[in-house]
């Protein structure tokens, strides 16, 4: 009776699995041409962020060299700062010269070299007044890092509610997440853009890849459950991680 029960179980949990995975690639699919179709209606990309680890609450930075002297807007996140300026704000040819305030006391840092026409990004250490490009030293790695650990347990903690024990289970289950979502979180972390709205969607971009391989790869590899149950955990895995993936976003820096 219980056999019976348990094999009829496995068997609605694959119908709707494959219902479902139709309706991700579907989604994924209508995600990977709306941009392009969409791209005339969507904001503004920054031309440049200005990113400072730290940033006191009172910080301000101007374009002075521009004429009309914009402010950057800003967004903080965790212990980083953002002070964005878009296109419409770069209109000072050559140098562009901006002023820092903070603490009642302010000074200017000038770019002299070239910029692209979007995504520059450039660290501000406030303490020593020095403005340079790319992010500070060691970023990356922190962050990935985070971000890995985080996949690793929250996945790991699935993976085990599975029922899955064996060993080499657990070895698979680790090697693939590590190529996986190490490759995705480095990609995310070199894809330029620190706001949110275009690094979520990196993020499911990437995350359909990661999903695409654990797929393929989980129930080749893994022998310890039947094929269909191993893909119900992939599935349900994913979909998880792709939820908490973009919270993180919205929570830690990029």
């Amino acid at each position: 009776m219980a056999d019976g029960y348990v094999s009829t179980l496995l068997e609605n949990l694959n119908r709707t699995f494959k219902h479902l995975l139709l309706v991700t690639m579907l989604c994924t699919l209508t995600i990977l041409i709306l941009p392009a179709a969409a791209s005339a209606n969507s904001a503004e990309p920054p031309s440049l962020v200005i990113l400072v680890n730290n940033a006191p609450e009172d910080l301000s930075i101007t374009l002075v060299s521009n004429e009309n002297q914009p402010e950057a807007v800003v967004r903080r996140v965790a212990w980083e700062g953002y002070y964005v300026f878009y296109s419409r704000d770069m209109q000072a040819d050559g140098e562009y010269t901006f002023k820092v305030a903070t603490n009642g006391e302010s000074f200017e840092c000038t770019l002299g070299a070239p910029l692209q026409h979007y995504n520059n990004v450039f660290t501000l250490d406030v303490s020593n007044r020095e403005l340079t490009p790319g992010k500070y030293p060691f970023r990356s790695v922190l962050l990935v890092s985070i971000r890995l650990l985080f996949t690793l347990l929250l996945e790991g903690i699935i993976f085990w509610l599975f029922r899955f024990r064996q060993k080499r289970s657990w070895l698979i289950f680790l090697v693939v997440n590590l190529v996986t979502q190490g490759a995705l979180n480095i990609w995310l972390n070199s894809g330029g853009s620190l706001m949110p709205g275009y690094l979520i969607l990196s993020l499911i971009i990437g995350e359909f890849f990661v999903f695409t391989t654990e797929m393929i790869a989980f129930p080749l590899l893994i022998k310890e459950h039947k094929k269909s149950y191993i893909l119900l955990f992939a599935f349900i895995a994913n979909i998880v991680s792709l939820i908490a993936g973009g919270y993180i976003i919205s929570v830690l820096p990029v």
